[in-house]
């Protein structure tokens, strides 16, 4: 099995909001939200320390992401919500320390990933880990910390703190924001946007241009002068009946790849058949429409350089709502079969499943 970098997980979210605790098995997880209905929570986790190991996913990319409290149909306990950028700020920040704090109170389960030393050392770990690991050889789950939605960014003064506190990457958008459209609220980079690019760059910091509006992508394309990453989003022209601006045009697909960005595939039904409910549910979807997302990427690039997983797992979806061979993380590892089906090798899906997030990662951290 091939090790696995996924590139987005809301993980803070989930833990502060409903309770859920990742240091289980997903079947405990289950168990527990089964015979104590979490309020607000309508779906099965997909994520557990074992499934994690099993899978041999050695590193996510946990969010800190609050939604605006106008997006939010109704509240509940605890819930990650913001009224105003100062709510986002303190949620977000309430977020980054809580993953501080979870690495140093649970390090055999999580472990922050901040700098290229960190980062080698362990990778080094899961590549001596047994190919059938049992629990006593269960290793840490790496964190490298993202901002979904930079509403929560209220002094640019402040950049390079949350630098110094491992915040490694940032997507502009959620929902549209004051510097850019974002999902179902299109609008263009806005001149705070463009301002807090520069920002940015100057401090090392990853664009993830997932859920960004388009006008907006296309120009920070043109103009973000570091790198650029789509964490979790899929080919839009491969997605029957799809009516939306989350997804990635193939104008913004050519770019990303030309600016040596990696796309990270999202294995959500909706984001493979948008009228999949319509067309038979989860049992007529399979994990053959990602393998063709992938390779339609990897045909566009010339090479297998340009693409890797952004599950989002737990992100607002659960096992009611992806392919059928998938009931928890470990079963990313299942999309190989097809992938060999489709002409790609070993050294292929190893890029695909980790080594292309880890060339971003390598070019970014600090020592």
């Amino acid at each position: 099995m091939n090790l696995i970098i996924d590139a987005h997980q809301d993980l803070a979210y989930n833990i502060l909001s409903f309770g859920r605790d990742y240091s289980r098995s997903v079947h405990q997880t289950r168990q527990i939200e089964a015979s104590h209905p979490v309020p607000g929570l309508a779906y099965q986790s997909l994520l557990g320390w074992s499934q994690y190991n099993q899978g041999k996913v050695a590193l996510v990319f946990g969010t800190l992401f609050a939604a605006p409290a106008r997006a939010e149909k109704e509240l509940h306990p605890n819930l990650q919500v913001y009224n105003t950028p100062a709510e986002a700020n303190q949620v977000y920040w309430n977020q980054l320390n809580f993953y501080h704090q979870l690495t140093q109170e649970k390090p055999s389960v999580f472990r922050l990933i901040t700098t290229k030393a960190d980062l080698q050392s362990h990778f080094r770990d899961w590549e001596n880990q047994p190919a059938d690991p049992q629990p006593e050889d269960y290793l840490p789950v790496g964190i490298v910390p993202t901002m979904e939605g930079a509403e929560g960014i209220i002094d640019f003064d402040e950049l390079p703190l949350w630098w110094e506190n491992g915040l490694r990457s940032i997507g502009l958008a959620w929902a549209g924001n004051q510097f850019c459209g974002g999902t179902h609220e299109p609008g263009p980079l806005t001149d705070l946007g463009r301002e807090l690019l520069g920002e940015m760059a100057q401090t090392g910091f990853i664009l993830d241009l997932s859920h960004m509006d388009e006008p907006a992508a296309l120009e920070c394309l043109d103009t973000f002068p570091g790198q650029i990453i789509a964490s979790h989003s899929n080919v839009a022209s491969l997605v029957k009946g799809y009516s939306s601006n989350r997804l990635l045009s193939d104008q913004v697909i050519n770019q990303l790849i030309e600016r040596d960005g990696v796309i990270g595939v999202v294995p959500l039904n909706a984001f493979l058949n948008w009228e999949w409910r319509a067309d038979g549910g989860r049992e007529a979807i399979s994990l053959r429409l990602l393998a063709e997302q992938i390779d339609h990427l990897c045909q566009v690039a010339g090479n297998c350089d340009h693409v890797g997983i952004g599950s989002d797992f737990d992100g607002g979806y659960g096992v009611e709502h992806v392919p059928r061979e998938i009931d928890n993380i470990a079963d990313l590892q299942k999309l190989i079969p097809f992938l060999q089906e489709l002409g790609y090798g070993e050294d292929d899906i190893a890029k695909i499943y980790s080594g292309n997030f880890l060339r971003i990662l390598n070019a970014i951290l600090p020592e």
